[in-house]
């Protein structure tokens, strides 16, 4: 019989996952239509740290909005956003923007890179305009190390126009990753893609957030998309209506996550 004094003390309950974005009673309206349009209607969210976060519901229910205003590219009418403790509508523009160009990735559905730029110098863009900016051979071998992890080392030199579309993608989200951001925030990265190469970015994306703890926050409107993700919030004319959590489908880190519940959820809600 153990000896109560020499016992070992029981184990201690496992650490609160850290929630690296809250955001709280967001509202924003639109005043170019009339009547003016409110597209979030009171939104309250949290995102934890190496998560992978899917907002989706149908067209013009205000998840682009939504991620714009939690990516600090749109303020809200009313409501906070932190991000890493930091309330991001509480400073000036000039914070802001800092802080957005060097905490938030950002990859969207038209990839915007620079067609004047190659590859590597579309990657390297970010670290570059930091201020101060790190040394060229810091630069250098963050592209390199990005573009490799990417399976794009052998396209730094090509520019935009030489490469394929889901090359493209590769590499806006190499360049959305160079400055190491808090959050990647990705508004319908697929949206121009055929189904195998959108399968080809959403597994990486997928084993960035399951294998590097890349907290990930991507909008679709599409099930076989967010499936991708550990937890879906469904969204409906500007308000969060639905959460659902994600079971892993297998081992592989890049799959899909078992996409039958959302869809009897979706099919439930009318979506």
């Amino acid at each position: 019989m153990t000896d109560v004094a020499t016992a070992p003390p029981p184990p201690s309950p496992p650490a609160p996952a850290q929630d690296i974005v809250v955001a709280t009673a967001l509202r924003k309206t639109f005043h170019i239509s009339r009547p003016p349009r409110e597209v979030l209607h009171g939104v309250s969210l949290t995102v934890r740290r190496g998560e992978f976060v899917a907002i989706m519901g149908p067209s013009g229910c205000g998840k682009s909005t939504l991620l714009h205003v939690l990516g600090g590219l749109e303020p809200p009418d009313d409501g906070t956003v932190v991000v890493e403790g930091e309330s991001l509508y509480a400073r000036d523009d000039e914070w802001l923007t800092a802080y957005r160009r060097d905490h938030m990735g950002f990859v969207f559905q038209l990839f915007n890179l620079i067609p004047t730029l190659t590859a590597a110098q579309n990657v390297a863009l970010p670290l570059r305009l930091r201020r101060p900016a790190p040394k060229r051979q810091a630069i250098n071998e963050r592209v390199a190390a990005l573009m490799s992890a990417l399976d794009l080392h052998d396209l730094q030199g090509h520019g935009p126009e030489e490469i394929s579309g889901g090359e493209q993608q590769r590499v806006a989200i190499a360049r959305a990753l160079a400055s190491q951001p808090a959050v990647l925030l990705a508004d319908e990265p697929t949206g121009n893609l055929d189904w195998h190469t959108s399968r080809e970015v959403m597994g990486l994306l997928a084993r960035l957030c399951r294998e590097e703890r890349q907290t990930t926050v991507l909008v679709t409107h599409d099930a076989r998309t967010a499936a991708y993700a550990d937890r879906v919030l469904v969204m409906r004319d500007g308000d969060v209506i639905a959460e659902q959590a994600m079971q892993p489908a297998g081992d592989d880190p890049t799959a899909p996550r078992d996409a039958a519940p959302l869809i009897a959820r979706l099919t439930e809600l009318g979506l």
